[in-house]
């Protein structure tokens, strides 16, 4: 029940967090046997959050166990299907047996649940696979031995690629691999445990690697970023739409990378040097680059200049209504997480957690405030309490949208009074692009 009740309160923050949330292939995991998902880590809480919304079925999480200082955390994470697990870079926590947890392991998987394990470790946010620990593989094999290979057991490698992951509005996508099973090391896990274990961790390795983009350094990963800002996703061809489009954009310009870093590493300092330099004047001309993109036709971008002006004229008042309501959660949880959280990859989570406190809390406020002073009638109280998130979110997109027509009204003036600036730019972002698509 607590499970349940959580996963629909944290799925309901995860979506409204995140702008799209894409799973690839999630017909592998109509399976109704028992399986061990694995999946990279780069997003701490919200890649289990992910899984748990990913998957249907429950699932159960293997967590390292200096969660389990107090019986109430104890109490609570084991309803939410946490199993406490020691690793060697934390020592042993106290009341945590790994033999206890790994049995727990086994017997869950013997009873067709569904277990899910970082074998990475611990989460790091970057493109880096990091190497892969046995501790799964040794838990599939394991669990089919006690069953003489009649389990069934599959594990499905799950590749987690985010977009922006630590801001409002970025986007997830989930790509489920083909399942993998265990069987074929069980004979050699008999004689080499270690050997059989490593072969299958290998195999894991390489299914998950397939599902993600990744980097060998965060350098590669920061001028990739840099390169993917500035072109247009239009100059890769790509049938897929939304965060799927964005992530083959993103192995488009890494393989690419790779191919110059092996046969014309001489390259790479030049296209640093033209990232930065078209970074800077784009800085320095406050525009968006994919306005580069567009052919300027004065008349056009009036027209829809004086539209948009228009459109925010008349949605004002819904965001400032929307403002109203929900600027102190926003500021709250800003502080917060500003002063609180030191690793990046915990900043998400916490948002997440903190929005789910302090904006229903606030709404509650509002609403018996109003019904003090208007004594509001049951249908007005509902009314009025789904208002306020639904116009939080307007006033978000509103406000996003009134920064992009600044942007459009400062393009337009550059196009009239500075346009070989602008030109000198676009062949520079053309450059660019030969650079690194024409080996």
């Amino acid at each position: 029940m607590l499970y349940h009740l959580l996963r629909l309160i944290v799925s309901i923050g995860i979506r409204l967090f995140y702008r799209q949330i894409r799973v690839k292939n999630r017909e592998y995991l109509d399976d109704k046997g028992p399986k061990i998902i694995i999946a990279n880590h780069p997003n701490t809480l919200m890649d289990a959050w992910i899984l748990g919304y990913v998957c249907n079925r429950r699932v159960y999480y293997m967590t390292k166990g200096t969660f389990f200082t107090s019986p109430l955390k104890r109490w609570v994470l084991n309803g939410l299907g946490m199993i406490p697990v020691n690793r060697k870079a934390d020592g042993v926590s106290s009341g945590v047996s790994n033999e206890d947890s790994f049995e727990a392991c086994y017997r869950l998987l013997e009873e067709g649940e569904t277990l899910v394990v970082f074998p990475e470790g611990s989460s790091f946010q970057g493109r880096l696979l990091r190497k892969l620990k046995s501790g799964a593989a040794r838990i599939a094999i394991q669990t089919e031995l006690r069953n003489e290979g009649g389990l069934g057991l599959k594990i499905f490698p799950v590749g987690l690629n985010y977009i922006r992951p630590e801001k409002f509005g970025g986007s997830v996508l989930a790509t489920i691999g083909e399942p993998i099973s265990p069987l074929p090391y069980l004979e050699e896990f008999k004689t080499d445990s270690l050997k059989a274990a490593r072969k299958l961790t290998e195999q894991l390795t390489m299914g998950l690697s397939r599902l993600i983009v990744r980097s060998e350094q965060s350098e590669e990963e920061e001028l990739v970023e840099g390169i993917v800002d500035i072109i247009s996703s239009d100059y890769i061809k790509s049938e897929s739409k939304g965060v799927e489009r964005d992530v083959e954009v993103m192995r488009s310009v890494f393989d690419q990378m790779n191919v110059i870093r092996i046969s014309q590493p001489w390259k790479i300092e030049e296209i640093k040097m033209l990232v930065e330099s078209i970074n800077w004047q784009i800085d320095n001309l406050n525009i968006k680059s994919d306005f580069l993109d567009r052919k300027y036709r004065s008349t056009m971008f009036k027209r829809q200049l004086v539209q948009s002006i228009l459109f925010l004229v008349l949605g004002f008042p819904i965001f400032l209504y929307g403002f109203i309501h929900n600027i102190f959660q926003f500021k709250i949880t800003d502080f917060i997480v500003v002063k609180a959280i030191k690793e990046v990859e915990y900043t998400a989570p916490i948002l997440v957690l903190l929005g789910l406190i302090f904006y229903p809390c606030v709404y509650l406020l509002f609403m018996f405030g109003f019904d003090f002073i208007f004594e509001l009638e049951g249908w007005m109280k509902c009314t009025y309490y789904w208002s306020m998130p639904l116009t939080g979110l307007a006033a978000h997109y509103y406000y996003q949208y009134y920064k992009h027509v600044l942007l459009k009204r400062k393009f337009i003036f550059l196009m009239r009074r500075n346009k070989n600036d602008i030109e000198t730019l676009k062949k520079e972002r053309e450059s660019l692009k030969k650079l690194v698509f024409e080996i």
